[in-house]
């Protein structure tokens, strides 16, 4: 489950993206009593060694301008929530590799829907998908909040999802959030069921374990729960997060990408209008 210590870590580079995962992370770390560690990652010393000040012109230089971003990005954070502790890092390297060392086991990692490729272009969107693929802790992906009084909605699959149902239910008890649990049965295009059988069944008892669990879990939070039925499982989950907060997903499935993040996350991550926590955790 999200860890009950360590920090919030956030990647920061400059971009609308970021800033906006800045304020989030600032406002998340307020609400579940944790500090705020913003983190930029430069990535010019893997492009050149002139990064002192041009000769003359005060306040130039490409390792300078690293250091004013991250100061923007403490910054932002300072002014979303005054008095929230907050450190800063800066690094100088490959953006995914770094936060992914520096977010090691921490509470939370959290960056923006387009990533933090920066200037290079090239990059754009791939560092937080890198990420939520192999960090070792919880991964907050920020698009616009939509809906920010929404609830938290999760998927769990047929192992119960265990890791993705607690981190969703220490977000709703922290954010005071109503909570919606979701398992999707899937039912390819034109398959019928042989007369008698009960499909759903096996679905309601999934299902019916996870509320059981989200109740232990979060005894103060409203929880309600369904089965659903489509021929496409990120579909159903998307319709059902439509008004979401936050939707949560576990980080592991049965498609070709189920080493590093299964299928189903990676379509929800991509397709969501809100922001996405891929709920991972160790190596």
């Amino acid at each position: 489950m999200v860890h009950d210590s360590g920090s919030i870590v956030v990647g920061f580079d400059g971009s609308e993206e970021a800033a906006a995962a800045v304020r989030w992370a600032a406002r998340h770390a307020h609400s579940a009593g944790a500090s705020l560690h913003v983190v930029h990652a430069s990535m010019w010393p893997l492009l050149t060694r002139h990064l002192g000040p041009i000769p003359g012109v005060s306040g130039s230089g490409l390792e300078q301008s690293a250091k004013s971003i991250l100061e923007e990005g403490v910054a932002l954070a300072a002014a979303e929530v005054p008095g929230l502790g907050i450190t800063s890092t800066l690094l100088h390297g490959l953006p995914a590799q770094l936060l992914a060392g520096i977010a090691d086991r921490e509470r939370m990692l959290v960056v923006g829907s387009r990533g933090l490729g920066g200037f290079l272009g090239l990059l754009v969107g791939s560092v937080s998908l890198e990420l939520a693929a192999t960090a070792t802790c919880p991964v907050a992906v920020i698009r616009q909040e939509h809906h920010p009084d929404g609830p938290v909605v999760v998927a769990v699959d047929s192992t119960g999802s265990p890791a993705a149902l607690d981190d969703a239910c220490a977000l709703a008890a922290a954010w005071g959030a109503p909570l919606k649990v979701v398992h999707v049965r899937h039912q390819p295009a034109g398959y019928r069921l042989p007369d008698g059988q009960d499909a759903d069944a096996d679905a309601r008892s999934i299902l019916g374990s996870a509320l059981e669990r989200a109740a232990a879990a979060a005894p103060t939070v409203r929880v309600d729960g369904s089965v659903l039925t489509d021929s496409s499982v990120p579909h159903a989950i998307l319709e059902a997060g439509g008004e979401a907060r936050m939707v949560v997903v576990g980080s592991q499935g049965h498609g070709i990408l189920r080493e590093t993040m299964g299928s189903t996350a990676h379509a929800v991550l991509h397709h969501a209008r809100g922001p996405v926590l891929i709920s991972r955790h160790g190596a």
